[in-house]
């Protein structure tokens, strides 16, 4: 028979028990669609977090015959607050878990907003062979057809398979198991919201069994991983979007707020345009590090003959987003773009 206890924990946080045998699988929340609920169940959108993780993990009994699972509350917010600081809290958080030998594999509940940032800033800091699930929903938890409750069963399955070990941070909604460096929202509100185009899917989970299909190149590479035990703060990074008649003053205000890195999303193949070109002038002139993206949603960015003379890097596959993480933790070690540019490669 299975119970559940809700005890404080040491971070100041309620903590849910499962005393369930198996895996011991760790859960942490912070909120999103997954714990909202709007005022009817037809309400699809506009709809507030009103749920905790226990009330989340209690609407889904099932997931407690698959391992030991103990909740914790991080924070309960909508994804699109969350800020580099809680960013940081709960990387640290996930860190200390995967150091307890007693803890299995992670699974994080998350608004879908920015979850794929969320997912692949834990892959850049993460190492460790144990699964690490982000997680989230597209319906709010009241609705009709909530795809919430069943992407969480399935994530806590696949964090307790032991296939899923060494494949860094996945990210699982709609039956897909997808790595964090590919996945990416693609759908304002579709349930099959997280797809990798041209990639693929690394898994998937049908009639209750999770299948992979392969495994990431190596994730982590000597000599290049990021100590989060050494970041109290991340850098100012910002975003800008390129476009017709785009003009200089965006460059102008980053730089005069202190950012110490710019990434441009840029048209087709990170091409620089006229306001661009001034705007990565200015950057190099002020020890800015700018990276090249595309505005595009996929494919690669490829080197370009300007990149030496404007000091500007090249994003590869990543896009505007998730190259702002990378480039703020590359900030952490080192305002070389060449450097720079060798994290990207390899990341």
């Amino acid at each position: 028979m299975n119970t559940t206890r809700v005890t404080p924990s040491d971070h100041g946080q309620e903590t849910i028990e499962s005393t369930c045998t198996g895996p011991r699988i760790v859960l942490f929340g912070t909120g999103g669609t997954i714990a909202s609920s709007g005022a009817s169940a037809t309400q699809l959108h506009d709809y507030r977090v009103t749920a905790t993780l226990e009330e989340v993990m209690a609407s889904v009994p099932h997931m407690h015959a698959l391992g030991s699972l103990t909740g914790e509350q991080v924070f309960n917010v909508p994804s699109h607050d969350i800020d580099n600081g809680m960013l940081l809290q709960l990387a640290q958080r996930v860190a200390q878990a995967l150091n307890d030998p007693d803890v299995d594999g992670i699974v994080l509940t998350h608004g879908t907003d920015t979850l794929e940032e969320t997912a692949y800033f834990l892959d850049l800091v993460t190492n460790s062979e144990k699964p690490v699930v982000v997680v989230g929903a597209m319906r709010p938890a009241q609705a009709l057809s909530a795809d919430g409750p069943l992407n969480l069963y399935n994530a806590v399955k696949v964090a307790a398979s032991p296939q899923a070990r060494g494949k860094g941070v996945l990210v699982v909604l709609d039956d897909r198991i997808v790595a964090a460096r590919y996945a990416s929202k693609r759908h304002t509100s579709a349930t099959d919201a997280f797809r990798p185009h041209e990639h693929g899917l690394l898994g998937e989970i049908t009639g209750g069994i999770v299948r992979f299909f392969y495994s990431l190149v190596p994730r982590h590479v000597e000599g290049m991983a990021f100590a989060l035990d050494k970041m109290a703060m991340l850098p100012q990074v910002d975003v800008i979007f390129d476009h017709i008649g785009a003009g200089e003053h965006l460059y102008d205000a980053s730089i005069a707020s202190g950012a110490k890195g710019i990434v441009l999303a840029a048209t087709g193949n990170g091409s620089l345009s006229v306001s661009a070109r001034a705007g990565a002038r200015k950057a190099q002139h002020n020890g800015v590090l700018m990276v090249r993206s595309t505005r595009t949603g996929s494919g690669t960015v490829l080197p370009l003959a300007d990149d030496a003379d404007f000091h500007t890097i090249c994003a590869n596959g990543l896009n505007p987003q998730k190259a702002r993480l990378l480039l703020m933790l590359v900030l952490t070690k080192t305002a070389d773009f060449q450097i720079a540019q060798r994290y990207f490669d390899c990341w």
